[in-house]
């Protein structure tokens, strides 16, 4: 090709270049199914309940205190926990009169337990359906 601004005689020659680049494309080889199945179980539980309950029992007693007789305490007798119950009374003198005490006796029992329940339990199954053109160890799970 004859340029006209080039000196006579001169030619201009085009030049071409490769240039390479790179794509990508998502190709699918397979899939991979997952699978829960949910299944049940009996199972028995098993323990022995405590118990606690408390029996009252009123005595009289009726007895009158001596002048700077210290009133009884409670106090505890065995599995019994005994309760002074008070009075004042007007008598010539004023004292105190142990009218009664209230016995609070502790007992406790133990009775079996035994229940029924059902224990849910999830498992999961995993199957690979490979592409038919492509072969593949089904052990082995690739992530697409």
């Amino acid at each position: 090709m004859q340029d006209k601004t080039l000196p006579p005689g001169d030619t201009v020659i085009g030049l071409a270049e490769e240039t390479a680049s790179i794509t990508k494309r998502l190709v699918v080889d397979g899939q991979v199914r997952v699978t829960i199945e949910t299944g049940a179980e009996s199972a028995t539980l098993r323990d022995n309940l405590r118990q606690h309950c408390v029996e009252v029992e009123r005595v009289p007693v009726g007895r009158l205190l001596e002048v700077g007789e210290e009133p009884p305490a409670t106090r505890q007798e065995d599995d019994t926990l005994v309760i002074p119950v008070l009075e004042e009374t007007a008598v010539l003198v004023k004292c105190l009169v142990l009218r009664e005490e209230v016995r609070l006796r502790f007992a406790s029992t133990v009775k079996p337990f035994e229940q029924q329940v059902v224990l849910r339990r999830e498992t999961a199954r995993i199957e690979r359906d490979p592409s038919p053109h492509t072969h593949h160890d089904p052990e082995r799970v690739e992530p697409t």
